[in-house]
């Protein structure tokens, strides 16, 4: 179903008027089936719109060797008659969403009998002058035509203008009036939640390739966190719009603090699965000494005790093992206490008050090692809570440079479409229509209210 051109002039940046005659009422009216000053409801085409009286090019403005390029202003008929309302109408419509109007006229592309041939004809088969005139025309579309922006100066390219005119045509081949704000909506929905993955797909590519588990500490994952986390707040910012409420950023927020949680539980993974072969590996000379009764003997426990306070040095000198370092080590010695004090008892050099002293300094070296991890996981817990503050903080800063840009760029698109009102509320004055200035000048005022609201709004420190 070919959907109402009048409601795809919402999706318009340039709206491009192909027309083989003279420009004349009746095909203005024909050709545009204009709206009321809304653009919601559908005027019928009336007939008998003759008159070219009123329809005449304004002042000349040469951009171009092509002397035809001209600003149509469409100019308005007095009257107050239903007859005159319907005349005027479309101009109305015309001139208020499209303030620029070139007029290029060209020579006829090739002969008479060849028109209905122009698809299969090559430029070499096509009117020389023509040609001309029309890489004139194409050099300034070129030039001059910008990129489909929304309100707030959201740019619409490639799929998202194509999200948005399927849901625009949709919406209008199913009989139902398009509405612009429902559309960008919809399309602010899907935009943002592909925002959240793209942000989120570039943390997790930039952890992995940056991230050396295990890391020494905490400090350095969270670190490279702040970093990455923060251009993925960044690259979420550029691609989303119209967060109703920062739904999408904390959706990303969220999300972020689940992927930091679970590089954290992946560094104490890698590091106890580093820590316990080396324990294996550094520890077996211990072991296999045990096994052949090396330190079952008089002053056996002397040489356990030097023995394993020198492989408790290279372990603890070994690099890259992680936060996990000391929670293994006292996980292994705890699990060889009894093997040391059945060595200590069946040592016959040393006293039962001198063992007695043993199994206490034993103790006492064991729940200050305990003193010490509790200690350092209050300081993990500490760091991850300021890491977290740090996280609300970037969010926050990121989310206010962009409100501040998007107030600038309301308040440049205020004062702009204001030049504009006034340009034309002049026009209707010298025109006499006083129906629709009082109408310009009830929107111009309002403009006038959001402008000096925009200005007081200040989302920077």
């Amino acid at each position: 179903m070919m959907a109402n051109p009048a409601g795809l002039l919402y999706l318009q940046t340039r709206l491009y008027w192909n027309h083989a005659k003279p420009t004349h009422s009746q095909t203005v009216y024909g050709r545009f089936h204009a709206t009321t000053a809304a653009w919601r409801t559908w005027a019928k085409r009336p007939p008998g719109l003759q008159s070219l009286k009123y329809l005449r090019f304004g002042p000349y403005r040469r951009k171009f060797a092509n002397p035809y390029i001209r600003q149509m202003p469409f100019y308005l008929p007095p009257g107050t008659s239903q007859k005159d309302k319907n005349f005027n109408l479309p101009r109305l419509c015309i001139r208020k969403f499209f303030p620029k109007k070139k007029c290029f006229i060209f020579d006829r592309p090739t002969q008479r009998k060849k028109l209905g041939q122009l698809e299969d004809l090559g430029d070499d088969e096509l009117d020389s002058e023509f040609v001309q005139q029309a890489a004139e025309f194409c050099s300034y579309i070129f030039l001059n035509s910008k990129t489909k922006t929304l309100s707030g100066g959201i740019k619409v390219t490639g799929p998202r203008l194509e999200t948005l005119v399927l849901t625009f045509v949709n919406t209008i081949s199913s009989g139902d009036l398009p509405c612009m704000e429902n559309a960008v909506l919809a399309l602010a929905e899907i935009e943002n939640s592909a925002a959240v993955q793209k942000a989120i797909a570039h943390y997790e590519q930039q952890m992995a390739e940056k991230l050396q588990l295990p890391t020494e500490t905490l400090k350095e994952l969270l670190d490279l966190h702040r970093d990455v986390e923060k251009e993925a707040i960044d690259i979420f910012m550029k691609n989303s719009f119209k967060d109703e409420e920062n739904v999408f950023q904390k959706e990303l927020a969220t999300k972020l603090d689940k992927k930091r949680d679970e590089f954290c539980d992946q560094n104490v993974k890698a590091s106890s699965e580093r820590c316990s072969a080396l324990i294996k590996e550094i520890f077996s000379p211990l072991e296999e000494g045990v096994k052949q009764g090396l330190y079952s003997k008089s002053g056996g426990y002397r040489l356990y005790v030097e023995k394993k306070e020198e492989l408790k040095i290279k372990y603890l000198e070994t690099p890259r093992k992680g936060l996990q370092a000391e929670e293994i080590l006292q996980e292994y010695l705890k699990s060889k206490e009894s093997v040391g004090e059945a060595i200590l008892q069946t040592d016959q050099t040393l006293s039962e008050k001198e063992k007695q002293i043993e199994v206490e300094r034993v103790r006492a070296e064991a729940a200050q090692a305990a003193a010490k991890m509790l200690e350092e996981m209050q300081i993990r817990n500490q760091q991850i809570m300021e890491q977290k503050e740090k996280s609300y903080q970037e969010h926050v800063r990121q989310l206010a440079e962009k409100m501040e840009k998007d107030r600038a760029q309301m308040l440049e698109e205020q004062e702009r479409t204001m030049a504009l009102k006034l340009q034309e509320q002049a026009r209707l004055i010298q025109e006499g229509f006083q129906e629709e200035n009082r109408r310009l000048h009830n929107e111009i005022q309002n403009l006038q209210k959001k402008m000096k609201k925009s200005k007081k709004e200040c989302f920077l420190s």
